[in-house]
This record gives structure tokens, C-alpha cells and sequence, in this order.
């Protein structure tokens, strides 16, 4: 069976996700999609400690909870489906990346609805959470890179390779055509670090 790895970029609200394979340095794009972790026209979901700000604070932290289970579940149900497909196709899903932001780690939740920079940081992290939580109820790895440490990732996986790789990467666009944006790409680069891991780790 071959093996495969999942890499996302999360956004408000949605996800951009990219399923890829390397075998003997000739990397695939499997899967590329938009994935929506929440639901069209539901007031607040997109942004729900901007919305939860104006509520009481144990409203605030009720309706936070209750936006977390929701777009788990259409998280869930969409990396499900991810890994249904190619676990049609013959592959072994060997585990999954999330791009991350800073990491520092986000004051109580008082402090959070205080700030506006902490709201935008807050909700940055729930999204990244929802899609952690999902790939974990599936009993798939997941594993954090900061963006900002990604090419020094790839090099220390790869070695002088890492340049070639990373244009690999970008020059997918040319034949699988658009969208193959930043985020399509930094999610194939994690992904491709996850294979990477696997591989050493046999």
C-alpha cells in the first residue's frame, strides 16, 4: 500500500487541504480541496469570539463551546471523507500537518474578549483546534509546523534536496491548475514533511 499524508492551512471558517504521495522524489497532489468547518449563514460561526465579545461571559463561553462541537463535527465528517478516498485508491494515510501562527499560548478567556488582537489571535487557534480534534477522533496523527519554520523543516528532512522540493511543490500548479496559492502549497510542504518523518521512522 502506498503511503499518503494530508497537510491544511485553516481559515475562518474553512480549511484548504491538500492530500500528497512522494515515491522515489516524484511528489502528487492525491487530493486538494476546500473543506468548510462551518455553516453558511449561522450568525457568528465564522468568527465566534468577535460575536461572543458583545455576550455575557458565561453566555460568551457557551456559545464558543457550542461553535468548537459544530465545526468539529463538519471537520470530522470532511477529513473522514478525505480519507475514505484514498483509502479507496490503495493509499495508507500516514498521518496529517497543520500549518501554524506564533504558538504563544492565548490568556483566560476574559482577556481573550479584551483584546482585538487577541480575539483575531483566539480564533486563529479554534480553528486549528477544530481540525486537530477531528484528525484525532480519527485516530490520525497530527502534527503542528510553524510557517515561519517551514523551510528550515524541509531542509533539515531533505538536505540539499529541500530547494528542489520546494519547487516541485510550486510548479504542481502548472499542470493541476488553480487554486494553487500559498495555501495549497505551504499545506503540501507540511504534508510532505509528515511522509518525510514516516519514512525515517521505518
Amino acid at each position: 500500500m502506498k503511503h499518503a499524508a494530508i497537510g491544511v492551512r485553516m481559515h475562518s471558517g474553512w480549511g484548504a487541504l491538500v492530500a500528497v504521495s512522494n515515491h522515489d522524489g516524484i511528489i502528487e497532489i492525491l487530493d486538494r480541496r476546500r473543506i468548510a468547518v462551518t455553516t453558511p449563514g449561522t450568525p457568528g460561526l465564522n468568527q465566534p469570539y468577535h460575536f461572543a465579545k458583545h455576550l455575557a461571559p458565561s453566555d460568551a463561553e457557551r456559545f464558543i463551546g457550542n461553535c468548537l462541537a459544530a465545526s468539529k463535527d463538519l471537520a470530522l465528517a470532511a477529513v473522514r471523507d478525505v480519507l475514505d478516498e484514498l483509502r479507496s485508491r490503495q493509499y495508507c494515510v500516514v498521518g496529517s500537518a497543520i500549518l501554524l501562527a506564533s504558538g504563544r499560548p492565548l490568556p483566560p478567556l476574559a482577556k481573550i474578549l479584551a483584546s482585538h488582537a487577541a480575539i483575531h489571535a483566539a480564533e486563529g487557534e479554534f480553528f486549528r483546534e477544530v481540525f486537530s480534534k477531528a484528525c484525532q477522533d480519527l485516530a490520525l496523527s497530527v502534527t503542528g509546523f510553524r510557517e515561519r519554520d517551514l523551510d528550515d523543516r524541509l531542509h533539515a528532512a531533505f538536505g540539499k534536496a529541500a530547494a528542489k522540493r520546494k519547487q516541485q511543490i510550486s510548479d504542481l500548479g502548472r499542470s493541476i491548475g488553480p487554486p494553487w496559492t500559498a495555501d495549497q502549497k505551504t499545506a503540501a510542504s507540511a504534508a510532505l514533511l509528515i511522509l518525510a518523518n514516516s519514512q525515517n521512522d521505518l
